[in-house]
């Protein structure tokens, strides 16, 4: 953990002189290309150990990590591309939220099992975040 919280520290000032030095976009821009960039090397990290049978994570790992490389690559891009209308409101960002959303669950029914909770008890936390975003979206409106 002391050497976790070494590297948080590391990449908060990293971020931080970046940013005194090149302003916000640039850092965002660094940032966030870096993050989604080593996000899919972790992803195919997890995909490799999946293949090699090495743990039943790895796939959720897998599909975990590609979701965020995907979803941060699309804002990434987003901005690169100087907030492009097609962009605004393309349904393909689904598609990359589909496959962080794969990853999570995933991740709930493997912990379930390792759990040893009754068969589809693990979906338990994916229904609450579902049914709490949709309650949260529908008092909004």
């Amino acid at each position: 953990m002391t050497d976790a919280l070494r590297v948080m520290g590391l990449a908060v000032s990293a971020m931080l002189v970046i940013y005194a030095a090149l302003g916000y976009e640039a850092a965002y821009e660094i940032s966030y290309g870096a993050f989604t960039l080593m996000a899919a090397m972790v992803s195919l990290t997890f995909l490799w150990l999946w293949m090699q049978r090495a743990t039943p994570l790895a796939v959720g790992m897998s599909f975990g990590w590609a979701g965020a490389a995907s979803v941060m690559g699309w804002w990434w891009i987003y901005n690169l591309l100087d907030t492009p209308a097609f962009m605004r409101e393309n349904v393909a960002l689904f598609l990359c939220l589909s496959v962080y959303f794969v990853g999570a669950v995933l991740h709930f029914s493997v912990i379930g099992r390792s759990l040893g909770l009754a068969r589809g008890l693990w979906a338990a936390p994916v229904a609450f975040a579902i049914a709490v975003s949709a309650m949260l979206h529908v008092t909004r409106l």
